[in-house]
């Protein structure tokens, strides 16, 4: 692990850290021709060198890191523009990812314990997760879908998919607190929840608007609250 957590802090140094806009600016216009490409490199494998104390006994792995981190640079600003850059910008971190762990998995061969990936709390752990997220979207969807108010005033100022993504992580936190037994936190978090919304309930002065937002609020903490219950008796 502790070879992993190296390499991985020389990538986050190199490349968030260690690389000004200019940088990026010059890659996306010049491409593979722009020197700062090169300069970006060169910086990965000096902090390379320079966390794993110059010991040469693992030159192959910096090799392929240094290597691999240029071609991935080269084929995402090549890609740019063809493809949405959030999806570049996720695309190109994974793969960086997986080639530190690819690495790591070359000099520590028990790095990664294939077997235990497939071990009933983890299984259970992700149908956990899967059931808080695009389960629990779709179900409560389709639970408070006949109670939708017709129009919504404010639909054009609400960031695309919003509430989707917002209680998707309402729902996981709460059911981290309950399977850490942190009942109490859920408490504060539908304050914060109450505080953040009452402005736009004030304002639409919309009582069905206003019973559609608690229903739906109360089925999603509902759901999370049960999943973490239910995860805690299995594991029991």
């Amino acid at each position: 692990m502790t070879f992993f957590l190296t390499i991985l802090l020389a990538h986050l140094l190199g490349d968030f850290g260690l690389q000004p806009a200019k940088w990026v600016k010059d890659k996306m216009q010049r491409k593979h021709r722009s020197p700062k490409l090169y300069f970006h490199i060169g910086i990965h494998a000096l902090l390379l060198l320079v966390l794993l104390s110059f010991d040469f006994q693992y030159w192959l792995g910096i090799l392929i890191i240094v290597v691999s981190h240029l071609l991935i640079d080269i084929l995402k600003i090549n890609l740019q523009g063809k493809y949405n850059s959030r999806l570049l910008f996720f695309g190109d971190q994974f793969l960086h990812i997986l080639v530190l762990i690819g690495v790591t998995q070359i000099y520590f061969p028990d790095f990664i314990n294939f077997p235990a990936l497939w071990s009933e709390n983890l299984l259970l752990l992700a149908t956990a997760v899967s059931l808080l997220t695009f389960v629990s979207s779709i179900l409560i969807k389709v639970l408070i879908s006949n109670w939708s108010p017709a129009t919504e005033d404010d639909k054009d100022d609400s960031l695309a998919k919003a509430g989707t993504y917002i209680g998707m992580l309402e729902r996981l936190f709460v059911f981290g607190f309950v399977i850490s037994g942190h009942w109490e936190a859920i408490g504060f978090l539908i304050a914060a929840k109450s505080v953040f919304r009452f402005g736009d309930l004030k304002e639409s002065k919309d009582r069905k608007l206003t019973e559609y937002i608690l229903i739906g609020t109360l089925v999603s903490f509902g759901i999370a609250i049960l999943v973490g219950v239910l995860f805690i008796a299995i594991q029991e």
